[in-house]
């Protein structure tokens, strides 16, 4: 009832005309990379026999979560560097940070999921077919969603109940949670402090079931006797491990600080880095690298 901001202004990602152009064909070509290849990855693991494993499962239920993800930004992006527009509504803002924040988290789950896939079908090869069961696989995926929606959705209504009525610019491409609660015009110390704690369990908490994942998988690694093989296993785990640095590492800069420092311009350049850069190159780092994915691929072809 006290809230007067009908719709909010997005400074966006540039200043000048000349770079909001320059910026709409490099995100408009990495959205259309983005669609592309997740899209290939969904129907070949769909339609093709060989590739009805749980790791293409979780493959394929990845390509869909990160065209989701980007899809909740990137095309309203898109028509504001194109069109000059800057304002979204209120209820389209409260939306845009709902689903922003529910799908990112879920990727984060599903992260960590695939990368214990990985782990047990490199380490404990003879029991993966009974450990990864499809009922145990189907568990896996809706446990990630109940988890996202148990830690984030409480926060992010909160934050959707808040009163405003001062300023309404917003220095990013995106509605931000932790700029919503800076314009807000009543006291947000308590959700800013949940959100703080919810992000600490998540962010570190996954990341350490990634990070020990992928070491017993180094360290199986080691001991294959054929030094073709390493290498290969090697530069798979490598290429996975730098797309898990990098998001993880701008994540972790990005939102487990003191939201008044949120607002700045560098925050823009590193949620382009987790929730750009990282999706764009995540089809053909996980999945269109692969030796029976590329045959599938041919064979569609």
């Amino acid at each position: 009832n006290h809230t007067t901001v009908v719709e909010f202004v997005l400074l966006g990602l540039a200043n000048s005309r000349q770079w909001e152009i320059i910026l709409f064909v490099f995100l408009g070509t990495a959205y259309l990379l983005i669609l592309l290849g997740n899209i290939s990855v969904i129907s070949i693991t769909l339609t093709n026999n060989f590739l009805q494993t749980p790791m293409y499962y979780f493959l394929r239920n990845f390509a869909l979560l990160e065209i989701t993800f980007t899809s909740t930004f990137l095309p309203s992006t898109l028509y504001s560097l194109l069109t000059e527009r800057k304002t979204i509504s209120l209820p389209g803002c409260f939306l845009q940070m709902l689903l922003f924040y529910c799908l990112g988290t879920c990727t984060l789950f599903y992260m960590a999921v695939m990368s214990l896939d990985r782990y047990v079908a490199i380490c404990h090869p003879l029991h993966y077919p009974a450990i990864m069961s499809s009922r145990f696989c189907l568990q896996l995926i809706l446990g990630c969603w109940a988890l996202t929606f148990l830690l984030m959705f409480p926060p992010t209504i909160m934050t959707v109940q808040l009163p405003f009525c001062g300023p309404n610019v917003m220095n990013h491409f995106y509605c931000d949670a932790s700029l919503l609660l800076q314009l807000s015009c009543t006291d947000t110390g308590f959700i800013e402090e949940l959100m703080f704690i919810i992000l600490i369990l998540i962010l570190p908490g996954t990341l350490i079931v990634t990070a020990v994942s992928y070491g017993c998988i180094i360290v199986t690694i080691l001991f294959i006797p054929s030094s073709a093989g390493r290498r290969k296993a090697f530069s798979t785990c490598s290429a996975h491990l730098m797309v898990v640095m990098v998001f993880y590492s701008t994540c972790i800069y990005r939102y487990i600080r003191p939201a008044q420092r949120g607002g700045q311009d560098s925050d823009k350049v590193l949620s382009l880095f987790f929730s750009v850069l990282t999706q764009t190159v995540n089809p053909y780092i996980y999945s269109l690298r692969n030796s029976q994915v590329k045959q599938a691929l041919k064979e569609k072809i």
